[in-house]
Formats: structure tokens, sequence, C-alpha cells
């Protein structure tokens, strides 16, 4: 009888081993477990890089249909004027709030002042062919315009913070072997990728 009491005893005193965690072995992942883990991480990852490619096309996009308005605006510019935009040699007469004329002489871009790239923008929007604010350079003395990089408050921003530019070509056109002819240079900035789907959209898609 006292053993028996004694042995009920210390089974009392024995600590739960489920609740103390002694001698409990430790549960590792299951195969299952793992693969739908590495599972979620991949539709993860593409979703990812499938929300990078949309935008990627809504960039190449937006770009394409900046590049048609402008060629567009361009040649209808020079239909009814008869001159190129930036070189129009009666802008003042003919284009509201525009007191800067260009040379006349059928290139744009070919001489400092007026910086005829600016007046570019300036003629086609007093003419109503683009929108946006491009004041007469005269107007807004001081702006600049750089091969690559002009200012978004003096050319259209192509959609990564740099503007565009219309210039004559000479340049890049003539040492390539090429004759000079206006080229619309859509600016710095642009990832390469972007370049690449546009080049393939509009053109050939080879670099040249």
């Amino acid at each position: 009888m006292n053993n028996m009491l004694e042995q009920k005893w210390l089974k009392q005193k024995e600590p739960r081993r489920k609740g103390l965690g002694l001698g409990q072995k430790q549960r590792g992942f299951t195969l299952i477990e793992i693969a739908i883990v590495l599972v979620i991480i991949g539709l993860l990852l593409g979703g990812v890089l499938k929300g990078q490619e949309l935008i990627n096309t809504a960039r190449v996009r937006a770009l394409s249909s900046n590049v048609d308005g402008i060629t567009s605006a361009w040649f209808s510019f020079s239909d009814r004027y008869r001159a190129f935009p930036g070189d129009y040699l009666q802008a003042n007469v003919n284009l509201p709030n525009i007191v800067t004329n260009g040379s006349g002489n059928g290139i744009v871009g070919d001489v400092a002042v007026p910086d005829e790239r600016a007046l570019v923008w300036s003629h086609l929007q007093a003419a109503g062919y683009i929108t946006g604010s491009y004041p007469d350079p005269v107007v807004a003395p001081g702006v600049a315009v750089g091969m690559y990089n002009c200012p978004t408050t003096t050319c259209p921003d192509n959609g990564f913070g740099t503007g565009m530019v219309i210039d004559n070509g000479a340049l890049q056109q003539t040492n390539a072997g090429g004759v000079a002819a206006h080229e619309l240079l859509t600016g710095q900035a642009i990832p390469s990728d972007v370049l690449a789907e546009l080049d393939r959209k509009i053109d050939d898609g080879t670099p040249s």
C-alpha cells in the first residue's frame, strides 16, 4: 500500500514532458511545405517582373506617341507656313505672342543667337500644333538648349526628365558618312531597354 502511494506521489512530481518540452522532437518543414513556399516566391517575383514589363511597355507607348505627335506637328507646320518651325523668318508676323524669327535659311540649329532649337517649340506651340508652355526665348531669356539634355522648361519632356531636341543633324550624320537632315533627339536618361523596344516598334530594331 505504501509502495503504491509512493509511486503515485512520484508520478505526480514528474515534470510533464509535453508542457516543459523535455524530449520533444523538433519538427522540420516537409517537402510539400518547402515546395509551396517556393511557388509563392516564384509567383511574387513573376508579378514584380511582369509589373516592370508593363511599366516599360507603357513608357515605350508614351514615348512613341510623343515622337509621332512631334513628327506630325513638324510636317504640318512646314506644309502650312512653307518653313521649318524654329527657322521661320515671318514668325513674329504670323504667330501670336512670338517676337523672335528664325534665320530662314532652311536649317534649324546652325546659329547660336537666337537658338533655333528652342524656337522650334515656341513656334509649334504658338501655331497650335503642340500643347504646353514654351515661351519665346527673347521674352524668356536665359534658356539653354543642350544637344541631348535640353531642360524640360524649354523642350518637351521625354518622360524621363530630359527634353527632346530637333537639330539639323550635321554633326551626327555627316560624321557617320550620311547626309545631314533634321532629326529628333529623344534626349538622355531613357533606359536602354526602353530605347531598344522603341526601336523595334518604330524602326528595324538595329541600334544604328
